[in-house]
């Protein structure tokens, strides 16, 4: 079964990459102490942005594509469950 949320114009969701629960020491991180993680998987792009000519500018990211992106970048959602973040293509700032 699919994702139902599809993403408008340059949007895509994310899955974050879960986040590390122990330290580079071995040491057992709280929640509250672990970092948000700031890499994750493409699950759903839109189909592009229009440029001010009327001309589709198409999204260079893809659904499968391991990203990289802001520490504060996109908006958090749940949707069936999972967590997910919604943000623009111009906020990832790599693809792995």
């Amino acid at each position: 079964m699919g994702l139902n949320l599809k993403p408008l114009a340059d949007r895509v969701v994310v899955e974050p990459a879960p986040a590390e629960d122990k330290s580079a020491g071995g040491i057992i991180l709280p929640d509250t102490a672990q970092e948000k993680p700031q890499q994750g998987t493409v699950v759903a792009a839109g189909s592009g942005k229009m440029s001010d000519s009327g001309n589709l500018i198409e999204m260079t990211v893809k659904k499968g594509d391991k990203v990289l992106y802001g520490k504060y970048s996109g908006s958090e959602v749940t949707f069936d469950g999972n967590d997910y973040i919604i943000m623009r293509e111009s906020d990832i700032l790599a693809v792995l």
